[in-house]
């Protein structure tokens, strides 16, 4: 498989597919997890913010969703070990039965209540389906490191309270996230490859009035798909000032979660997510 511009392998085509089962076909083989560790910062990040600001419904925006996984996991009360088995099983259906199953899922599950999940994402059909299926309730097909919203999009950027992402930072930048914040000045909560620096995102977010904190300790994304992969983060981690060893050098790509909020808000949001992080 090539490498992209940062080193990594290109997963490109997993994340233009008409559904999702490319994309759990082969992050499978990988231990792709990173959804599931944020999982629980995420339900911790959505219940402060509605105790602190008040609102019973909050919206969340996920940044670089694909198939609306973020959205599923909290929807669904799943796990990705399950969704790797829900679409390993799902070789035999076409894509309208797959849709159909994917729904039921949806309604026969509990999951997060009173959460409204907006996807953005470049991947038209990646958004197409994942809000087909009911994983998230609105999308926004945009890429906007290249482009401003749109009226219509820009609407929608205004409604948001919240702001997640796991491993699209890096790709987009603080042009990107700084589009998002000017509007609603939303909360929100990264987990940035550590391969990627945060603070120009910091930077560019403070200028708006924001505060940013990162939570101690790291969290696995994913194996390396191959040893020269490896060996390209290895030396982009060594160009950083980032040391790998008894992390990358084992084997795996790891992140870290930086949180940044509005000056003012966010009353114990960071005390609450580093208590999660010294439990887990």
């Amino acid at each position: 498989m090539p490498l992209d511009q940062t080193g990594k392998i290109s997963f490109d085509d997993i994340y233009t597919a008409p559904d999702p089962r490319a994309f759990f076909g082969t992050l499978r083989g990988l231990d792709y997890q990173i959804p599931q560790l944020a999982k629980p910062y995420f339900s911790t990040l959505i219940e402060s913010y509605r105790e602190d600001q008040q609102v019973a419904e909050p919206t969340v925006l996920d940044v670089g969703c694909s198939y609306g996984v973020n959205g599923v996991l909290n929807r669904c009360d799943t796990t990705m070990d399950e969704l790797f088995e829900h679409y390993g099983e799902a070789d035999s259906l076409d894509h309208e039965e797959l849709l159909a199953r994917d729904r039921q899922l949806v309604r026969s599950n509990g999951g997060a209540t009173g959460v409204r999940f907006v996807g953005l994402d470049a991947s038209v059909p990646a958004l197409e389906y994942a809000h087909a299926a009911g994983f998230l309730d609105e999308t926004i097909p945009a890429d906007l490191e290249a482009n401003e919203p749109d009226p219509e999009q820009q609407d929608l950027l205004d409604e948001v309270d919240l702001v997640v992402s796991t491993g699209c930072v890096g790709y987009v930048t603080e042009k990107t996230l700084t589009r998002i914040a000017r509007g609603a000045r939303p909360w929100m909560a990264h987990f940035v490859l550590r391969m990627f620096p945060y603070e120009p995102v910091a930077e560019g977010l403070a200028e708006l009035g924001y505060q940013t904190a990162s939570i101690h300790g790291v969290f696995k994304q994913r194996r390396f798909a191959s040893a020269e992969e490896q060996a390209q983060i290895l030396d982009t981690l060594s160009t950083a000032g980032v040391d790998p060893q008894g992390l990358e050098t084992e084997g795996w790509l790891y992140a870290q979660l930086h949180l940044s909020w509005p000056h003012g808000a966010a009353t114990g949001l960071e005390s609450a997510l580093s208590t999660l992080r010294e439990r887990g």
